[in-house]
Protein backbone atom coordinates (compact mmCIF):
# COMPACT_ATOMS: atom_id res chain seq x y z
CA UNK A 1 0.00 0.00 0.00
CA UNK A 2 3.25 2.07 0.78
CA UNK A 3 4.10 1.80 -2.58
CA UNK A 4 1.05 2.23 -4.27
CA UNK A 5 0.96 6.09 -2.72
CA UNK A 6 4.79 6.30 -3.02
CA UNK A 7 4.07 6.27 -6.76
CA UNK A 8 1.72 8.98 -7.07
CA UNK A 9 4.10 11.32 -5.30
CA UNK A 10 7.43 9.88 -7.05
CA UNK A 11 5.35 10.43 -10.54
CA UNK A 12 4.61 13.86 -9.75
CA UNK A 13 7.50 15.26 -8.51
CA UNK A 14 10.06 13.06 -11.84
CA UNK A 15 7.42 15.41 -14.04
CA UNK A 16 6.86 19.13 -12.57
CA UNK A 17 9.58 18.64 -9.59
CA UNK A 18 6.68 19.10 -7.05
CA UNK A 19 5.88 17.44 -3.72
CA UNK A 20 2.35 17.08 -4.09
CA UNK A 21 1.22 16.87 -0.28
CA UNK A 22 -2.27 16.67 -0.65
CA UNK A 23 -1.57 13.15 -2.05
CA UNK A 24 -2.23 11.17 1.23
CA UNK A 25 -5.49 13.11 1.12
CA UNK A 26 -6.62 11.84 -2.32
CA UNK A 27 -5.60 8.54 -0.81
CA UNK A 28 -8.34 9.10 1.76
CA UNK A 29 -10.91 10.05 -1.32
CA UNK A 30 -10.64 7.04 -2.61
CA UNK A 31 -10.70 5.17 0.63
CA UNK A 32 -14.42 6.86 1.20
CA UNK A 33 -15.74 6.58 -2.32
CA UNK A 34 -14.81 2.63 -1.83
CA UNK A 35 -17.04 2.62 1.22
CA UNK A 36 -19.80 4.46 0.06
CA UNK A 37 -19.83 1.82 -3.09
CA UNK A 38 -19.88 -1.39 -0.43
CA UNK A 39 -22.65 0.24 1.80
CA UNK A 40 -25.12 2.28 -0.36
CA UNK A 41 -24.71 0.47 -3.62
CA UNK A 42 -23.00 -3.15 -2.86
CA UNK A 43 -20.89 -2.99 -5.84
CA UNK A 44 -18.63 -6.09 -6.48
CA UNK A 45 -14.83 -5.43 -5.77
CA UNK A 46 -13.84 -5.29 -8.96
CA UNK A 47 -16.29 -2.52 -9.46
CA UNK A 48 -15.10 -0.61 -5.66
CA UNK A 49 -12.02 -0.27 -6.55
CA UNK A 50 -12.96 1.49 -10.42
CA UNK A 51 -14.95 3.59 -8.76
CA UNK A 52 -12.31 4.71 -5.86
CA UNK A 53 -9.40 4.86 -8.82
CA UNK A 54 -11.51 6.79 -11.28
CA UNK A 55 -12.88 9.46 -8.66
CA UNK A 56 -9.65 9.82 -6.96
CA UNK A 57 -8.02 10.21 -10.43
CA UNK A 58 -10.60 13.00 -11.30
CA UNK A 59 -10.33 14.55 -8.59
CA UNK A 60 -6.24 15.34 -8.62
CA UNK A 61 -6.65 16.82 -12.64
CA UNK A 62 -9.19 19.21 -11.04
CA UNK A 63 -6.85 19.78 -7.82
CA UNK A 64 -3.74 20.10 -10.74
CA UNK A 65 -5.81 22.21 -13.10
CA UNK A 66 -7.20 24.90 -10.22
CA UNK A 67 -4.30 24.94 -7.78
CA UNK A 68 -0.65 23.76 -9.59
CA UNK A 69 -0.68 25.05 -13.15
CA UNK A 70 -1.18 28.45 -12.31
CA UNK A 71 1.85 27.87 -10.24
CA UNK A 72 3.84 26.22 -12.45
CA UNK A 73 6.01 28.79 -13.10
CA UNK A 74 5.94 30.42 -9.98
CA UNK A 75 8.76 29.99 -7.05
CA UNK A 76 8.63 26.43 -6.09
CA UNK A 77 8.29 27.44 -2.70
CA UNK A 78 4.29 29.09 -3.47
CA UNK A 79 3.54 25.41 -5.26
CA UNK A 80 4.85 23.71 -2.03
CA UNK A 81 2.77 25.74 0.35
CA UNK A 82 -0.68 25.36 -1.73
CA UNK A 83 0.19 21.82 -2.16
CA UNK A 84 -0.20 21.94 1.86
CA UNK A 85 -3.01 24.36 1.33
CA UNK A 86 -4.92 21.77 -0.75
CA UNK A 87 -4.15 19.24 1.96
CA UNK A 88 -5.79 20.98 5.28
CA UNK A 89 -8.50 22.27 2.99
CA UNK A 90 -9.33 18.46 1.65
CA UNK A 91 -8.74 16.86 5.16
CA UNK A 92 -11.35 19.53 6.89
CA UNK A 93 -13.84 20.26 4.00
CA UNK A 94 -14.57 16.01 3.72
CA UNK A 95 -14.67 16.20 7.68
CA UNK A 96 -18.19 18.56 7.55
CA UNK A 97 -21.18 16.81 8.29
CA UNK A 98 -22.13 17.34 4.64
CA UNK A 99 -19.45 15.58 3.00
CA UNK A 100 -18.08 12.69 4.90
CA UNK A 101 -18.26 13.63 8.50
CA UNK A 102 -15.79 13.97 11.32
CA UNK A 103 -16.41 10.76 13.03
CA UNK A 104 -14.90 7.22 11.54
CA UNK A 105 -16.62 4.49 10.11
CA UNK A 106 -16.19 0.70 10.04
CA UNK A 107 -15.00 -0.43 6.35
CA UNK A 108 -17.58 -3.20 5.09
CA UNK A 109 -15.55 -5.91 4.01
CA UNK A 110 -16.94 -7.49 0.77
CA UNK A 111 -15.64 -10.81 1.32
CA UNK A 112 -14.56 -12.99 4.40
CA UNK A 113 -11.18 -13.42 6.09
CA UNK A 114 -9.87 -16.74 5.81
CA UNK A 115 -6.58 -17.70 7.05
CA UNK A 116 -3.86 -20.43 6.77
CA UNK A 117 -1.00 -20.76 8.13
CA UNK A 118 2.44 -21.72 6.27
CA UNK A 119 5.92 -22.94 8.21
CA UNK A 120 4.27 -21.39 11.39
CA UNK A 121 3.25 -18.21 9.29
CA UNK A 122 -0.16 -16.93 9.26
CA UNK A 123 -1.16 -16.04 5.97
CA UNK A 124 -4.68 -14.38 5.31
CA UNK A 125 -6.91 -13.78 1.40
CA UNK A 126 -6.49 -9.80 2.40
CA UNK A 127 -3.03 -9.82 2.38
CA UNK A 128 -3.00 -11.92 -0.76
CA UNK A 129 -5.52 -9.85 -2.54
CA UNK A 130 -2.75 -6.63 -1.21
CA UNK A 131 0.06 -8.37 -2.94
CA UNK A 132 -2.12 -9.85 -6.44
CA UNK A 133 -3.39 -6.37 -6.46
CA UNK A 134 -0.21 -4.40 -6.29
CA UNK A 135 1.44 -6.36 -8.23
CA UNK A 136 -1.07 -5.72 -10.77
CA UNK A 137 -1.10 -2.31 -10.42
CA UNK A 138 2.62 -1.64 -10.61
CA UNK A 139 2.96 -3.82 -13.88
CA UNK A 140 0.17 -2.07 -15.58
CA UNK A 141 2.03 1.03 -14.67
CA UNK A 142 5.28 -0.29 -16.10
CA UNK A 143 3.34 -0.96 -19.37
CA UNK A 144 2.08 2.34 -19.66
CA UNK A 145 5.13 4.03 -19.01
CA UNK A 146 7.56 2.09 -21.24
CA UNK A 147 4.93 0.65 -23.80
CA UNK A 148 2.47 3.58 -25.38
CA UNK A 149 2.48 6.71 -26.48
CA UNK A 150 1.51 8.66 -23.60
CA UNK A 151 4.14 7.01 -21.63
CA UNK A 152 6.48 8.37 -23.73
CA UNK A 153 5.52 11.63 -23.24
CA UNK A 154 5.52 11.46 -19.70
CA UNK A 155 8.98 10.34 -20.00
CA UNK A 156 9.78 13.32 -22.36
CA UNK A 157 8.64 15.54 -20.41
CA UNK A 158 10.23 14.45 -17.30
CA UNK A 159 13.80 14.83 -18.77
CA UNK A 160 12.54 18.28 -20.95
CA UNK A 161 9.51 19.81 -21.03
CA UNK A 162 10.45 22.45 -23.16
CA UNK A 163 11.78 20.35 -25.81
CA UNK A 164 9.26 17.70 -25.31
CA UNK A 165 6.70 20.80 -26.02
CA UNK A 166 8.55 21.64 -29.30
CA UNK A 167 8.41 18.01 -30.76
CA UNK A 168 4.79 17.84 -30.29
CA UNK A 169 4.25 16.82 -26.77
CA UNK A 170 0.93 17.96 -25.05
CA UNK A 171 2.71 19.10 -21.61
CA UNK A 172 -0.40 20.26 -20.09
CA UNK A 173 -2.07 17.06 -20.79
CA UNK A 174 0.57 14.97 -19.91
CA UNK A 175 0.91 16.36 -16.37
CA UNK A 176 -2.89 16.39 -15.93
CA UNK A 177 -2.33 12.70 -16.68
CA UNK A 178 0.22 11.86 -14.70
CA UNK A 179 -1.63 13.27 -12.02
CA UNK A 180 -4.67 11.70 -12.67
CA UNK A 181 -2.45 7.75 -12.74
CA UNK A 182 -0.95 8.94 -9.67
CA UNK A 183 -4.27 9.18 -7.80
CA UNK A 184 -5.99 6.25 -9.60
CA UNK A 185 -2.87 4.60 -7.70
CA UNK A 186 -3.89 5.73 -4.48
CA UNK A 187 -7.52 4.89 -4.83
CA UNK A 188 -6.80 1.46 -4.93
CA UNK A 189 -4.29 1.83 -2.16
CA UNK A 190 -7.61 3.15 -0.32
CA UNK A 191 -9.67 0.11 -0.75
CA UNK A 192 -7.02 -1.97 -0.33
CA UNK A 193 -6.63 -0.22 3.03
CA UNK A 194 -10.23 -0.50 3.95
CA UNK A 195 -10.07 -3.97 3.99
CA UNK A 196 -6.76 -4.44 6.04
CA UNK A 197 -7.73 -2.16 8.70
CA UNK A 198 -11.42 -1.41 8.42
CA UNK A 199 -12.22 1.84 10.12
CA UNK A 200 -11.81 4.98 8.13
CA UNK A 201 -11.76 8.96 8.85
CA UNK A 202 -11.25 12.15 7.25
CA UNK A 203 -7.42 12.56 8.50
CA UNK A 204 -6.46 8.66 7.95
CA UNK A 205 -4.33 10.03 5.22
CA UNK A 206 -1.92 12.16 6.64
CA UNK A 207 0.72 9.54 8.11
CA UNK A 208 0.01 6.58 5.46
CA UNK A 209 0.58 9.91 3.24
CA UNK A 210 4.11 10.48 4.89
CA UNK A 211 5.42 7.78 5.09
CA UNK A 212 4.82 7.05 1.27
CA UNK A 213 6.68 9.99 0.38
CA UNK A 214 9.26 8.91 2.89
CA UNK A 215 9.31 5.56 0.64
CA UNK A 216 9.79 7.34 -2.19
CA UNK A 217 12.65 9.58 -0.75
CA UNK A 218 14.21 7.12 0.59
CA UNK A 219 13.90 4.54 -2.78
CA UNK A 220 15.10 8.02 -4.72
CA UNK A 221 11.56 10.51 -5.51
CA UNK A 222 11.39 10.04 -9.25
CA UNK A 223 11.86 6.62 -9.41
CA UNK A 224 9.29 4.16 -10.32
CA UNK A 225 11.46 1.56 -8.72
CA UNK A 226 13.13 3.76 -5.90
CA UNK A 227 9.39 4.16 -4.93
CA UNK A 228 8.58 0.57 -4.71
CA UNK A 229 12.29 -0.45 -3.03
CA UNK A 230 11.84 2.75 -0.58
CA UNK A 231 8.47 1.23 0.23
CA UNK A 232 9.04 -2.44 1.00
CA UNK A 233 11.70 -1.01 2.88
CA UNK A 234 9.61 1.00 5.15
CA UNK A 235 6.81 -1.72 5.92
CA UNK A 236 9.48 -3.96 6.36
CA UNK A 237 11.24 -1.62 9.36
CA UNK A 238 7.76 -1.16 10.16
CA UNK A 239 6.84 -4.63 10.87
CA UNK A 240 10.02 -5.58 12.68
CA UNK A 241 10.43 -2.52 14.58
CA UNK A 242 6.97 -3.70 16.46
CA UNK A 243 7.88 -7.20 16.61
CA UNK A 244 11.27 -6.90 18.38
CA UNK A 245 11.21 -3.67 20.25
CA UNK A 246 7.54 -1.44 20.28
CA UNK A 247 4.71 -0.55 18.66
CA UNK A 248 5.38 2.84 20.19
CA UNK A 249 8.34 3.07 18.27
CA UNK A 250 6.34 2.18 14.60
CA UNK A 251 6.07 6.14 13.36
CA UNK A 252 9.37 7.17 14.66
CA UNK A 253 11.65 4.21 12.25
CA UNK A 254 9.88 6.09 9.28
CA UNK A 255 11.53 9.69 10.24
CA UNK A 256 14.60 7.70 11.25
CA UNK A 257 14.96 6.13 7.93
CA UNK A 258 14.25 9.74 6.11
CA UNK A 259 16.89 11.39 8.39
CA UNK A 260 19.71 8.90 7.84
CA UNK A 261 19.55 8.49 3.96
CA UNK A 262 19.40 12.60 3.65
CA UNK A 263 22.48 12.17 5.65
CA UNK A 264 23.88 8.95 3.47
CA UNK A 265 22.63 9.66 -0.33
CA UNK A 266 20.15 12.31 -0.52
CA UNK A 267 19.47 11.25 -3.95
CA UNK A 268 17.65 8.15 -2.56
CA UNK A 269 19.13 4.28 -3.11
CA UNK A 270 18.04 4.46 -6.74
CA UNK A 271 17.67 8.02 -7.56
CA UNK A 272 20.35 9.87 -9.83
CA UNK A 273 21.79 13.38 -9.03
CA UNK A 274 20.31 15.90 -11.63
CA UNK A 275 22.10 18.79 -13.37
CA UNK A 276 20.55 21.91 -12.81
CA UNK A 277 20.99 24.19 -15.89
CA UNK A 278 22.29 27.70 -14.99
Amino acid sequence: MYALIALGYTMVYGIVRLINFAHGDVFMVGAFLAFYSVEKFHLPLPAVFAMAAGGSAILAVVIERLAYRPLRNAPKIAALITAIGVSLFLEYFTALHQVFGPNYYAFPRPFQVVSLEIGGITVTNIQGIILVVTLASLGGLQYVVHRTKVGRGMRAVSHDAVTAGLMGVNVNAVISFTFGLGAALAGVGGVLYGVAYPQINTFMGVMPGLKAFIAAVLGGIGSIPGAVLGALIMGQSETMTTAYLSSTYRDGIAFVLLIAVLLWKPTGILGKARTEKV
